[in-house]
């Protein structure tokens, strides 16, 4: 009788299971909601004050500016109206510099090269893996919805395209990756320009004829002999703009030799540690004005676009197929392997990257919403400092899986706007191109519209045709910056679960200083208004 009151039947057991596991989270959710008082309501408003600000910036920014589009107003007044955007961008700029050398000195310096090293292994193949998955996605969501259906004749064309060649833009990529002065690698990059110059062309002495034509007529063959050939040449130039990977090799390489070091780059160490804790500060005082810059710069933008009416059937269509791409690379691919690996739930930690996510859509820069992702993920999500700190400046400069995406799309747009059949050697060329392009996109507004050049010129397309997307550029460039910030994001939290044990070995080792600072009571926490104390446990570093 007892093994026959055992074998109940499966699915009854498990229906039944499924149905008292619900009804006990009703249970518990509905006590929960009862026992809510106006303190508990008063102080959930005062932990996310930041965040709710943002987004209500946000709103308000939207609502503002097409309400002042109807006013036509000038380009000195839209620049003036922009102003306080134009200060937060500025703002977050300045400390950009200063938060990639410390914090990637810092995070190097307190890890050994072993740990360092695995640490670096797992970053670069979450940084492959989910920009390859990125480039797939964007191809099958083009080819399945074809947006560039019918013929460019009739779409509206903006801005003006540099041509550049692939060859000389991945050397740049490398002369950039060790900058001849670290001082200017603070405010200019290598670039590659192009101009024309005359070659004497000489005729070879292989001939009788040109003996016979020097005799009979000694001008004509002067002119022949010293004819001039024009070609167009690279020469060495530079754009303004920080080298952030320059920047990004010099302090992990240096960040390895002060952790080699031990007590006599224990100087070092606390210098860089002081001044990432001094930023850190910096960033939680902007905060405060965040929500202000965002608002004027969203309003601003919107004020400052194109008529809508630009935007034809192919163009709306383009642009839904962009969103449905980032969409699904954000919101499926991203939390799904969060998930599969740490075994966790996404989107408690993605909840708590939503002031991060809202400045990026405002800023449009992922360089620029670095010091907002620090501060998310340290204090709120409680990533280990000593992974966020390697992870971060390294993924705001070589992860752009939001660009990748966008640009192997785009191309595939460009190619069926112009009806031009692409093979499937063809397409696997755009997804290595746009995959190594990606990298290479400095993590400032636009910079995709210059790489889309190398992608497009892999496969023989018109480069000019970029021109046809810049009219929307603005606003898919905000979506594709905020995936960006995600995926660095997710990054982090899945590295820092696949280090965990050498994290653990190391604090038993040698002693953590930056846990142990971690648990104090900062000052900039207090500006903040986070409180320690009030974390959740699962949020918390497992180490």
């Amino acid at each position: 009788m007892t093994k026959g009151n055992g074998e109940d039947p499966k699915p009854g057991s498990r229906m039944e299971r499924i149905q008292q596991g619900v009804r006990k989270r009703t249970l518990l959710a509905k006590k929960k909601v009862q026992s809510i008082t106006k303190d508990d309501v008063k102080s959930y408003l005062m932990r996310n004050a930041f965040v709710l600000f943002t987004v209500v910036a946000v709103i308000l920014g939207v609502i503002l500016g097409f309400s002042l589009r109807s006013y036509k107003m000038s380009y000195r007044e839209v620049k003036y109206f922009s102003f306080p955007g134009e200060l937060l961008m500025r703002m977050l700029q300045m400390l950009v510099l200063p938060l990639i050398v410390s914090s990637l000195v810092t995070g190097i310096a307190a890890l050994d090269s072993k740990a360092s090293g695995k640490m670096g292994v797992r970053a670069v193949v979450y940084y492959m893996s989910t920009t390859i998955i990125a480039v797939l996605i964007g191809i099958i969501i083009v080819v399945i919805i074809h947006p560039g259906k019918g013929t460019k004749e009739n779409m509206h064309r903006e801005g003006k395209i540099v041509q550049v060649t692939a060859a000389d833009a991945f050397l740049d990529l490398i002369r950039n990756m060790f900058p001849p002065n670290l001082v200017e690698a603070c405010f200019k990059q290598f670039k590659t320009n192009y101009e024309k110059r005359k070659f004497k062309v000489a005729i070879p002495p292989n001939d009788t004829s040109t003996v016979t034509s020097i005799i009979s007529n000694v001008s004509e063959a002067m002119e022949a002999l010293t004819r001039m050939r024009e070609e167009i040449v690279p020469v060495p130039g530079s754009v303004n703009g920080v080298n952030a990977l320059g920047l990004v090799v010099f302090s992990i390489s240096f960040g390895l030799v002060i952790g080699s070091m031990r007590e006599q780059g224990q100087a070092l160490k606390d210098f860089f540690d002081s001044l990432n804790e001094a930023i850190m500060r910096l960033v939680a005082l902007i905060m405060w004005y965040a929500p202000l810059g965002i608002l004027f710069l969203i309003a601003g933008k919107i004020v400052e676009m194109e008529d809508m009416g630009v935007i034809g059937g192919q163009l709306a269509m383009y642009t839904v197929t962009v969103i449905i791409g980032l969409l699904i690379h954000a919101v499926i691919v991203l939390p799904l392997l969060y998930f599969v690996i740490t075994r966790k739930n996404p989107w408690v930690f993605i909840g708590g990257l939503i002031q991060a996510l809202v400045t990026a859509v405002g800023t449009s820069s992922s360089s620029a919403t670095l010091p907002v992702t620090f501060k998310c993920l340290e204090e709120i999500n409680g990533v280990d400092k000593r992974v966020t700190r390697f992870v971060l400046p390294v993924g705001a400069t070589i992860n752009m899986d939001g660009t990748a995406l966008y640009e192997a799309l785009a191309a595939i747009f460009i190619a069926q706007v112009n009806n031009f059949e692409l093979n499937f050697g063809q397409i696997i060329t755009i997804s290595i191109t746009a995959t190594a392009a990606s990298i290479g996109a400095a993590g400032i507004p636009q910079a995709g519209l210059v790489t889309m050049v190398i992608v497009l010129t892999s496969v023989g397309l018109p480069t000019d045709d970029i021109t046809l997307i810049i009219a929307v550029d603005w606003f898919l460039d905000r979506l594709r910056t905020t995936t960006n910030v995600l995926g660095d994001s997710i990054g982090a939290g899945i590295v820092e679960h696949l280090s965990r044990h050498e994290l653990k070995n190391r604090d038993a080792e040698m002693g953590n200083s930056v846990i142990e600072e971690n648990e104090m009571k900062k000052p900039y926490q207090l500006i903040s208004q986070e409180n320690e104390n009030e974390k959740p446990l699962d949020s918390e570093t497992k180490m």
